[in-house]
């Protein structure tokens, strides 16, 4: 086993920890912390909510994709739907639950493909990844938080693997579902 695997996992022992601000989505807060190694450390850390990000297929290979305004990038984007993990939900719960509110359709064998961080250098946000499938026949209600709307459509996964190329779709999640799907899901 490579050297690098032995120390994988060893925590940092946090000293103190400031709060600087407390909003709606998340938390930023100033920690120093004792890093594995010895060093002492200040780093800052929003403390986000877990999330799901789905891949939603129906059985002749169509993708559920959505485009919604994100403030990040000031636009509407291409992404697959996602959403936060409410208290007490489990990842596929909670995909279950997003993905009609946000597109209607329900959710079939929905199973964890992998977790991943959004970006582990300043957040502890954990994105599960979930499979699912759908029967665009079987379609419920969408229910839209106050502030969000996704215009939804099934696109096939030809064409969505087209819009990776082409860097058509920027999220970090949808391109990891897609790209862990693609690579040891379907292509084992």
């Amino acid at each position: 086993m490579a050297d690098i695997l032995k120390n994988v996992g060893r925590p940092g022992e946090v000293l103190t920890t400031t709060p600087v601000y407390h909003g709606p989505i998340f938390d930023l807060v100033k920690q120093t912390i004792k890093t594995p190694d010895g060093l002492e450390v200040e780093r800052d850390l929003i403390q986000h909510g877990d999330a799901v990000t789905i891949l939603a297929l129906t059985a002749d290979d169509q993708v559920v994709l959505g485009s919604e305004y994100r403030v990040g990038r000031n636009a509407e984007t291409i992404s697959l739907p996602a959403g936060l993990i409410n208290a007490g939900e489990d990842p596929v719960t909670a995909a279950v639950r997003e993905l009609q509110e946000e597109t209607g359709y329900i959710a079939h064998d929905a199973k964890i493909m992998t977790q991943i961080s959004s970006s582990e250098g300043f957040t502890d946000e954990t994105v599960s990844l979930i499979l699912t499938h759908i029967d665009p026949q079987e379609h419920g209600q969408r229910h839209f938080d106050a502030d969000e709307y996704v215009n939804t459509q099934l696109v096939p996964l030809t064409q969505v693997i087209d819009l990776l190329k082409e860097g058509q779709i920027h999220s970090a999640q949808a391109i990891c579902a897609l790209t862990w799907y693609l690579n040891f899901v379907r292509g084992k």
